[in-house]
């Protein structure tokens, strides 16, 4: 006798996976379906299929795994359609690691997905992909739950996500000095601090979920004039952030290269994280490279932005800003308590404009903040942070 199927929630996420693969959407519902907090509605193999499937069914599937690659109708095709049914629908692109795979999901993003997955290549990794399968669940339930939220719904069970929107938006977008930096009460106001003594020199940018246009908007938006070095570590795989720095460069017109071992940092220029890779910087402001490494993933990623952080206030101290973006958990909250400490400077993007609040509102929950923003601001109160007189 097999193991027993958990205990259903009484309102659980209501998913439809998408996949020319019946093996493939078995394992996937195996593997979401072994969460109380999730249920499988509707399983099918092409585009076609899922835009039927989905209005037929308005309201009662939430969260869309899509497959890029598919017969009648591929992924990307359906993608428009899918939405223009449900405005509100979630949508996650699975796909495996190729270049054109890579570049496909980052152009789904811009058409409203709401979020990729890399799956793996075979079916026997990903029966043994556990950091897959944990990604793929917790995913799916973020999305979820924005949805619900959005709406006003109850949320299933134990509310796993829920922490993450307790805590209101800052009220002001203005740095608050007279505040303390405690951490925020569960439900209270967001405690911001006041800006670092000294001008920054370098500015470090960390991205999880929703990363990618969250990341055209900002670096668009920030004046090409700002002859200051950026640091990005984006929670990516490899491939993809080659992909990644390509449209970066396209989009916002930015200099931006995928990070090599030794590379020096350059003033002007977008050093992004190599996937696989955490990214570091040692030597000293006028002549700092880039080292990369393998070591252990932190907060279960790698590229991470905890150790891009501390090697940053190792180099600069704290003449350095950072940018939290849109992102799913809690990576880069002990890197800026280490770069507050030291001096600097840290800003989040706000809840409202984020897909996931779940990196910036760590930090900002933990009163690391100055200011608290829209993401279309953030570009705009940077450019003023290296402008202004040094206190």
């Amino acid at each position: 006798m097999g193991p027993s199927k958990p205990e259903r929630a009484a309102d659980p996420y209501r998913v439809m996976l998408v996949d020319d693969s019946a093996v493939i959407r078995g394992l996937f519902a195996r593997t979401l379906e072994s969460d109380p907090e999730i249920e499988i509605v509707a399983s099918v193999s092409d585009g076609q299929m899922a835009v039927s499937t989905l209005e037929k069914n308005l309201g009662k599937i939430e969260v869309i795994v899509l497959d890029i690659e598919m017969p009648r109708m591929d992924g990307l095709t359906a993608l428009p359609k899918l939405i223009e049914a449900d405005r509100d629908i979630a949508v996650v692109m699975a796909s495996t690691l190729t270049e054109r795979n890579a570049d496909i999901s980052l152009r789904a993003l811009a058409l409203g997905a709401k979020d990729y997955i890399p799956k793996p290549s075979s079916t026997r990794e990903l029966s043994g992909a556990d950091a897959f399968k944990r990604e793929l669940t917790a995913k799916v339930k973020a999305f979820g739950n924005n949805r619900r939220t959005r709406r006003g719904e109850r949320l299933p069970g134990k509310r796993l996500f829920s922490a993450e929107r307790r805590a209101a938006p800052a009220a002001s977008a203005a740095p608050i000095a007279a505040r303390t930096a405690a951490p925020a009460a569960a439900g209270g106001a967001i405690a911001l601090r006041p800006a670092g003594r000294e001008l920054p020199q370098v500015i470090a940018v960390g991205s999880s979920t929703g990363g990618p246009q969250a990341l055209f908007k900002f670096l668009g938006d920030l004046p090409k004039t700002l002859r200051l070095p950026i640091l990005l570590t984006q929670h990516m795989p490899p491939t993809f952030t080659t992909i990644l720095a390509e449209h970066i460069k396209r989009s916002t017109g930015w200099e931006c290269v995928e990070a090599t071992d030794g590379m020096p940092v350059v003033p002007g220029r977008v050093h992004l994280a190599r996937g696989d890779h955490h990214m570091r910087v040692t030597g000293t402001p006028a002549s700092a490279v880039i080292k990369l490494d393998q070591g252990p993933p932190e907060n279960f990623c790698r590229p991470a932005v905890d150790p891009m952080l501390r090697s940053i206030v190792e180099v600069w101290g704290g003449r350095a800003l950072a940018v939290i973006l849109t992102g799913m958990g809690h990576d880069g909250q002990k890197g800026c308590s280490g770069l507050v400490e030291a001096g600097g400077t840290v800003v989040a993007q706000d809840e409202a404009t984020s897909v996931v609040w779940g990196m910036p509102g760590a930090v900002a929950r933990a009163g690391l903040c100055t200011a608290v923003l829209p993401l279309g601001d953030i570009a705009a109160w940077v450019q003023k942070q290296t402008m202004r007189r040094a206190a």
